[in-house]
């Protein structure tokens, strides 16, 4: 995947990949521009670089205008490129709102009692010119309709977005790696229940915020599923033995992560005790946090 160049994957959509490597984006940040002359929809304007912003307008033929941006969450790997980009265009900005739309009440509860995310990138000056609803339809020039998917778990108003029997996944669902649930923006249990949501729709190609183009998005689909439930079957063993912390969990579960992700790890660990918690299989001695200890009912 090359950094800057407009790349066609299907007839009518060109994606262009921006030039923010990180162990967090893999190879960067995918921008996808869908349908053909007027009225283009960009998904994802991406990060606030110079050289993505001038290779996403460079991707445009003579002739063919952006008719809206759409951002699939609010961190600024996706988000923030899109204020620059509307001033250029003159195109709205779409997206399910803020950094904070979405979460649950539990989440915002969290949230209200001082617990911060892990240093995620979340956007907190975003403000999109209009918000997004679950079932919504957007016109993609004269290319048919493009669908709104409210898909809470990465970040509550994460959505996903659907042209035909494409999935353009975001961060929900990608390729290279399995996605981070950093609670209080992530929620384990709304992650899951928006996995099972895409997987009920017959998808023939899925594109993601990071990382290759999918051919098989129901097995990709599945094998996330299949990933998360297996990560709780490991939480659970691992209080089963004893109890502790997130992140004294995470370095026994996470036992070939390299020590640098293993922060990220301890964060998806959190999401997993909060939500075992909440459905009253472990017990957590005092508020939610990344020094609360955890414990098996068993003991």
């Amino acid at each position: 995947m090359e950094t800057g160049k407009a790349v066609w994957v299907t007839p009518d959509i060109r994606r262009v990949l921006a030039g923010n490597p990180s162990p967090m984006t893999a190879t960067g940040t995918n921008s996808y521009l869908i349908g053909r002359g007027k009225g283009i929809v960009l998904v994802d304007p991406g990060p606030d670089l110079p050289d993505h912003i001038e290779a996403l307008m460079a991707a445009l033929a003579p002739g063919e205008t952006i008719g809206a941006i759409v951002v699939t969450h609010a961190h600024r790997d996706h988000s923030a490129a899109a204020r620059p980009l509307a001033t250029r265009t003159g195109a709205p900005i779409l997206a399910f709102g803020d950094a904070t739309s979405g979460r649950s009440p539990l989440m915002e509860r969290l949230s209200r009692a001082g617990m911060a995310g892990g240093g995620e990138g979340a956007d907190l000056e975003f403000r999109p010119d209009a918000t997004l609803t679950d079932g919504q339809t957007l016109p993609v020039g004269d290319h048919g309709p493009l669908r709104v998917i409210h898909t809470p778990g990465h970040m509550g108003g994460h959505i996903a977005l659907a042209w035909r029997d494409v999935l353009f996944s975001g961060d929900h669902a990608m390729g290279w790696a399995s996605s981070l649930i950093s609670p209080p923006d992530g929620d384990m249990r709304a992650y899951i229940g928006s996995l099972e949501k895409l997987l009920a729709e017959p998808w023939s190609l899925m594109l993601p915020g990071h990382g290759p183009q999918v051919e098989s998005p129901g097995q990709r689909l599945r094998a996330l599923l299949d990933h998360r439930l297996q990560r709780e079957a490991e939480v659970l063993a691992a209080l089963a033995e004893a109890s502790g912390t997130p992140p004294a969990l995470a370095a026994r579960i996470y036992r070939e992560t390299p020590p640098a992700l293993l922060t990220a790890a301890a964060r998806n660990v959190l999401a997993h005790l909060i939500d075992l918690t909440e459905r009253n299989q472990i017990s957590a001695d005092g508020t939610h946090g990344l020094e609360t200890n955890y414990a098996s009912r068993d003991f």
